[in-house]
């Protein structure tokens, strides 16, 4: 069972950047970062795969955010630039066993076989 303890969350002015991290007790195929605000789903941000060529992001956030990993060190990173209030919520490490599938604009919650615990991030205006 593989672990993931992400961190770098934290309160921001709108505008500003964070960079948020995941390390993981082990290798994992592919690798993501989701979101959930107070009140709604959790969402899909971002994915990457194992080698770190392919990235996917959600439209809302396409341009702003930068995922990327660290194989060698079993870690990934998420680079959040103009934040915006409404990128307010938890962030949460995913990890997933197997490939993604082929991309279709996001992926589900129900597709990820591992969680960090999550970090806040909170955009003021």
């Amino acid at each position: 069972q593989v672990q993931l303890v992400d961190s770098g969350g934290g309160l921001v002015q709108a505008g500003g950047s964070l960079r948020l991290s995941c390390a993981a007790s082990g290798p994992i195929n592919s690798m993501g970062w989701f979101r959930q605000a107070p009140g709604k789903e959790r969402e899909f941000v971002s994915a990457i795969t194992w080698s770190g060529v392919i990235t996917y992001y959600a439209d809302s956030v396409k341009g702003r955010f930068t995922i990327s990993r660290d194989n060698v060190n079993n870690k990934m990173y998420l680079e959040m630039n103009s934040l915006k209030p409404e990128d307010t919520a938890v962030y949460y490490c995913a990890g997933r066993k197997a490939r993604w599938r082929d991309w279709s604009g996001g992926y589900s919650p129900r597709e990820i076989d591992y969680w960090g615990q999550g970090t806040q991030v909170t955009v003021s205006s």
